[in-house]
């Protein structure tokens, strides 16, 4: 693959998403005159004595302290002269105090992530860093060392200070970096891939640690993986919807013209694709036989036999139509696995308005990410050819810093995330509930003798895990704790905001791959019923048929043949009808799952299916056999 070109205007989410993932990255050679110009700038206000922020003062609440002309501490007793200026020094201790996070390290593509994001701010030209330390950072992340990024330790403003002092904290020869796996002192590291430490100049330590580097790499990366979980989301919906034989109207275009949210308006259209060529789905009630469980003489061939489930309907007597004459002319008078009414509940209708208010928040998370991929985050800003009576009106101190805009950001998304999951969970409960699931086997299983307990705890492990989601979308945005002695008196708390939405993301994929797993199961045995009624209504006669309903009248009685008539018109209908099947993208979605999940017929273990599907949602392999 061709470098990523940093240029500090141009890098897109998915630019960063590759390199994340081990793309390399090359400087824009056209911008790099402007990135040293402000770099000699500073240089040259330095030798002025100008007071600068953070070129000659301390930091945070140090920013009173101006650097003298020497070291005072050079006049202790037994002092021994050191070999960097005050100015190196100042910059070297901002770095190598600052790098205090503690917990697992961020994962490769994370920090890889957040050096590109580096990199790429700096190449702006308004933070005062040289050429050849910019130089020095492609060279480590084209080399593949990757710091050791503890994930605990950034509030937020002045910017991800400490994480990314563990970035840089490798450039100067220290900290940890892993490098091909292996985990090793930042020195040996920098050894191996041939690299050698560096040494900061006028503000070079600042430009490295402020600024919002690991909020927005996880932001970016976990805002990928939500992109492609939504679309799963609509998979796993519908196959449910076919599983259920449901109704297609509240996903018809002409509805959602009228409540345009943009999100809404996508989702119902992609269930529209997914589920083109559903014969299930809008199938007529009467035509949809319910779950009977199995007995030796529930069928009359041998090929039937094998069948793992009885079928059967309900007649409605004469007697109670009354008033319903009307409905009674359009659908037969039998009641089997569908209910006769027009609208199917909120987790299946509602769809369009619930994954489309997701996608909406992940629609406003990726406008603010895209314009902070190419922000200049750090402080204080240099304006070098600025017209100026004096060196403030040039190197500005604001907040370019302070993550509130990725935040709040992620704090929607991250309230978006266990919506989805639970939505999820209640069409997985729907299907696996006897009362709920429109005439499917409990818990999607034969159970002949009373053994078996087929998907029943499947529900249960998504229960845990949308509990788990919904304790951890408490927003962290709303909770500022004050650093830096107050000088940092309000902070954004979003690179814990950003971090929380990236573990939840993978929590939500396995919410979907149980529904995704269930799903099949289920649309397995609402196919099967269908068609094995539509097998029999062509070798039986309406006697036949009728062994399958329930509430007929006996024989010699005088509705007897009226009942039959009737039986014969359902008979009819079945015979006719081609073979019953899913929308092409959800059949393309159960063979791919099928190729590595086979049905459940009896009970077995399930622990190694369960892993597997979440595997095919992770890797995407049931989105992209949709997708065909």
């Amino acid at each position: 693959m061709k470098p990523i070109r940093l240029d500090g205007r141009s890098l897109t989410r998915a630019q960063l998403v590759a390199v994340a993932h081990g793309a390399a990255v090359e400087l824009a050679v056209d911008q790099l005159p402007a990135v040293q110009r402000a770099a000699d700038f500073l240089a040259e206000q330095a030798r002025r004595e100008e007071p600068i922020y953070g070129v000659n003062t301390g930091f945070g609440s140090n920013a009173d302290k101006l650097l003298g002309a020497h070291r005072l501490r050079d006049q202790l007793p037994g002092a021994q002269p050191e070999a960097e200026t005050l100015h190196e020094e100042l910059q070297r201790n901002l770095i190598v105090t600052h790098a205090v996070c503690v917990g697992e390290p961020f994962a490769p593509e994370v920090v890889r992530a957040m050096l590109c994001i580096r990199i790429n701010t700096l190449m702006r030209g308004h933070s005062g860093i040289r050429v050849e330390i910019l130089q020095a950072l492609t060279a480590l992340l084209n080399a593949g060392v990757v710091p050791v990024v503890p994930q605990l330790g950034s509030v937020g403003a002045s910017g991800d200070l400490a994480p990314l002092s563990h970035l840089a904290i490798v450039l100067l020869g220290g900290g940890e970096a892993f490098l091909q796996g292996e985990r090793l002192p930042g020195g040996e590291a920098l050894v191996r891939a041939g690299l050698q430490p560096v040494k900061l100049s006028y503000k070079e330590g600042l430009a490295l640690n402020n600024g919002t580097a690991q909020m927005l790499a996880t932001g970016v990366l976990a805002l990928a993986q939500l992109e492609a979980l939504v679309e799963t989301a609509d998979l796993a919906a519908a196959m449910t919807i076919d599983a259920f034989a449901g109704r297609l109207g509240a996903f018809a275009e002409e509805v959602h013209a009228l409540r345009p949210h943009p999100g809404q308006v996508e989702t119902a259209a992609n269930l529209r694709r997914l589920l083109e060529g559903s014969t299930l789905s809008d199938i007529a009630y009467h035509l949809v036989p319910r779950f009977r469980q199995w007995q030796p003489e529930s069928w009359d061939t041998p090929t039937a036999q094998q069948l793992r489930f009885d079928i059967g309907w309900d007649w409605v007597p004469f007697s109670q139509r009354h008033g319903r004459e009307k409905f009674y002319q359009r659908f037969r008078p039998f009641r089997g696995g569908k209910k006769h009414q027009p609208q199917d509940s909120y987790s299946l209708r509602c769809i369009p308005q619930v994954h489309g208010a997701v996608r909406d928040a992940l629609a406003q998370a990726a406008r603010v990410l895209d314009i902070e991929l190419n922000a200049l985050t750090d402080n204080p800003i240099v304006f070098p050819d600025a017209k100026a009576e004096h060196v403030e009106q040039q190197v500005i101190s604001a907040g370019h810093f302070h993550g509130m805009p990725l935040a709040l950001s992620m704090s929607y998304v991250k309230a978006a995330i266990p919506v989805l999951a639970s939505i999820s969970e209640r069409r997985l409960n729907k299907l696996v509930d006897s009362a709920t699931n429109d005439g499917l086997p409990g818990f999607l299983i034969g159970n002949e003798d009373g053994t078996e307990s087929g998907f029943m705890i499947v529900q249960y492990t998504a229960a845990a895990i949308v509990n788990d989601l919904a304790s951890r979308a408490m927003p962290a945005s709303v909770y500022s704790i004050p650093t830096s002695a107050n000088a940092e008196d309000h902070v954004s708390m979003g690179a814990n905001e950003a971090r929380h939405v990236l573990a939840m993301a993978d929590d939500l994929g396995k919410v979907l791959a149980l529904e995704l797993y269930t799903a099949a199961q289920a649309l397995d045995l609402r196919r099967d019923m269908i068609n094995a009624a539509r097998s029999l209504a062509s070798r039986a006669n309406a006697e036949g048929l009728a062994a399958k309903i329930q509430g007929g009248p006996p024989g010699g009685t005088s509705d007897r043949t009226d009942f039959l008539d009737e039986v014969e018109g359902l008979r009819v209908e079945l015979a006719d009808s081609e073979p019953f099947h899913p929308g092409n993208a959800v059949a393309r979605a159960h063979a791919a799952i099928r190729e590595r999940i086979p049905f459940l017929p009896r009970d077995r273990a399930l622990d190694g299916e369960v892993a597997i599907a979440v595997r095919l949602v992770k890797e995407g392999v049931a989105l992209a056999a949709a997708r065909g």
